[in-house]
């Protein structure tokens, strides 16, 4: 699959290349992530732009604006100049998850556009070695002898990893408490020490800890099990709960009204950085896979995932907390 979306990314590229002519920056770029540092938003925008900072020859500034599940940097990158000297870092969460859960100030699809798709992004539910559960099965025997008492940690409200918890207590017939954080890196923390039961968390943030066995891997929330852990089952193969399913995706953003130069320039720009075998390779590592699109790709897969996950969030009873 790698191979097949660095093949997609190559051929964005050389359609997109033109574009690089058209716009110049003439000062450094800041890039807004709604988590705080250590997270995989945030070593995703810094993986990539280290690439970018060559290729539009201005620095990358990434400037962490954790808090509200991203929605932070979403509106200072609403309220920025359009002129490509702020752009954003959006999430599952800031993007599609929070307008549906939330009221915002601000229409993501009218106030915002949209650059370009960046990485999909592999989770896994953990929990502590010190914890009793083995298996999934176990933890969800745990939550049901014990209801509301088990909690589960995520990088903020309207996450993959918010969701994933509220579907899993929907779908298993579970109650637990949700514990939102400002982002993965502060995350980990609490997951390590035992504070929080379990999390559905980036494996960008949990899978140094599973390899050091600082963490047990329970399941992967996803449709097919991952190629960093294969033996790791999925949480509908584990605990026999089919259709269980959390998605998870990064893209870039801007400004209402950014002008088109720009927006080619940038899309181009993060297409061929995905395609550096050295920034491939280290987004790999972290379980983060190149997801190359076209602003317009961009915009309506954003509407797309919205109407998808709207009902799934209604269902499961997800809200802003």
């Amino acid at each position: 699959m790698l191979t097949r979306r660095l093949i997609g990314a190559t051929t964005l590229g050389l359609l997109a290349r033109p574009a690089l002519a058209q716009w110049q920056p003439t000062r450094p770029i800041r890039m807004l992530v709604g988590f705080a540092p250590g997270g995989g938003t945030d070593i995703t925008t810094r993986t990539i732009g280290a690439k970018l900072q060559t290729l539009l020859g201005q620095p990358i500034v990434v400037e962490n604006r954790p808090g509200a599940g991203g929605n932070l940097a979403s509106e200072a990158t609403v309220n920025a100049p359009a002129d490509g000297s702020a752009l954003m870092m959006g999430t599952i969460a800031s993007l599609v998850m929070n307008p549906i859960m939330t009221r915002l100030p601000f229409d993501v699809l009218t106030d915002l556009t949209a650059i370009g798709r960046s990485v999909e992004v592999t989770n896994f539910l953990v929990v502590a070695p010190e914890k009793p559960w083995r298996t999934l099965p176990e933890l969800i025997a745990a939550a049901k002898a014990r209801p509301g008492e088990l909690s589960y940690g995520s990088s903020g409200v309207g996450g993959a990893g918010h969701l994933g918890g509220a579907l899993l207590d929907s779908m298993a017939g579970i109650e637990t408490i949700h514990v939102p954080y400002r982002g993965g890196g502060q995350l980990i923390t609490d997951i390590l020490s035992g504070k929080v039961d379990f999390s559905i968390a980036t494996a960008a943030t949990v899978l140094p800890h599973i390899e050091a066995d600082r963490l047990r891997a329970l399941a992967v929330p996803s449709p097919r099990r991952s190629a960093l852990l294969p033996n790791v089952p999925t949480v509908a193969e584990a605990a026999n709960l089919p259709g269980y399913e959390v998605a998870n995706w990064y893209a870039m953003m801007g400004p209402r009204a950014l002008p088109r130069p720009i927006v080619n320039r940038v899309n181009a720009a993060m297409n061929e950085s995905m395609r550096d075998p050295d920034v491939a390779t280290n987004l790999a590592k972290h379980g983060l896979e190149p997801a190359p699109s076209t602003p317009e790709e961009l915009t309506g897969f954003i509407r797309a995932e919205t109407a998808k996950w709207r009902p799934v969030i209604e269902r499961a009873g997800a809200n802003a907390n």
